[in-house]
């Protein structure tokens, strides 16, 4: 194991212990941040591309460098989203079936698989969804099922917005106000998420805007058994998704308080920058 891969593999081991200190806020959290950047970059990197690293608990995975516009998957690494990975690891002995809605390139169904889960990713996009088939056939994910398709309240199709200068922002249309840089447009299939969720005990949200609907088209018996880790996309959507869990009685824990339980509408994270929302009707967050 090189020194990268050691400092990743303490880092994802040790942040359960931290969650109190998870908000970007903290020193911590910054120190943190520092040393994933550097290490990510030393196992990741184009220069590294096809050579498999060890990564935590999680063992070797295969993650080809990428660009998408003006990011590439080095950016899919950062410390908020290694404490998605951490807790995925944590919880490895409760869920067993989970959707990875927004799964982009791969990079949480694959950790979400290598946690044991069985996992059905979703991403319309056919560009994209050829690189996420790619990299799950890449890690040997035989518990994971890829699905070329949205997710909203319903089945149909709608149109789909291609971000060309950044693809992980492309979203449904509709789903952000002002999109920004040279876009493509084309229509692409939706599942209406209550069809997904027979036997789902949680799911990862990362729906670009799209996440007030997908979420109001969940019943609500469906949250006795279902946790949803949940990327918020402004300030609008916060107020309504709390406004709308808050009525069904669901708790919600925000990484931007060390995921303590939102009492009020300030505590919600209002975009990424403030780091995930967590669902439960658990009396706590399970690290």
């Amino acid at each position: 194991m090189t020194d990268s891969e050691a400092s990743l593999d303490n880092m994802l081991r040790a942040l359960p212990e931290l969650a109190a200190v998870h908000s970007r806020d903290s020193k911590t959290y910054r120190l943190l941040n520092q040393i994933a950047l550097r290490e990510v970059k030393n196992l990741f990197s184009e220069s590294n591309a096809n050579q498999p690293c060890e990564f935590g608990p999680f063992g070797k995975i295969n993650f080809p460098y990428r660009t998408m516009g003006a990011i590439n998957t080095l950016d899919l690494f950062g410390l908020d989203e290694l404490i998605i990975f951490s807790f995925y690891w944590q919880n490895r002995d409760r869920y067993k079936s989970v959707l990875d809605i927004g799964a982009n390139v791969g990079l949480h169904s694959i950790l979400m698989s290598r946690a044991g889960f069985k996992v059905r990713s979703f991403e319309p996009d056919p560009v994209t969804m050829k690189y996420l088939k790619d990299n799950l056939a890449l890690n040997e994910c035989q518990n994971n099922e890829a699905v070329q398709a949205a997710v909203s309240d319903k089945e149909g199709s709608a149109e789909f917005v291609r971000v060309l200068g950044n693809t992980t922002g492309s979203h449904l249309a509709g789903a952000k106000a002002n999109p920004y840089g040279e876009l493509e447009k084309f229509p692409v299939d939706i599942v209406a998420i209550q069809n997904q969720l027979d036997n789902v005990q949680f799911m990862k949200l990362d729906a670009e805007g799209h996440e007030v609907v997908i979420l109001k088209g969940i019943a609500a018996s469906s949250w006795e058994r279902l946790d949803a880790m949940v990327e918020i996309g402004t300030e609008e959507n916060a107020s309504a998704v709390y406004n709308h869990l808050h009525t069904l009685g669901v708790r919600m824990f925000a990484q931007k308080s060390g995921w303590e339980q939102i009492k009020n509408k300030n505590g919600m994270p209002t975009s990424y920058k403030e780091g995930s929302l967590f669902i439960t009707m658990k009396d706590a967050m399970p690290w």
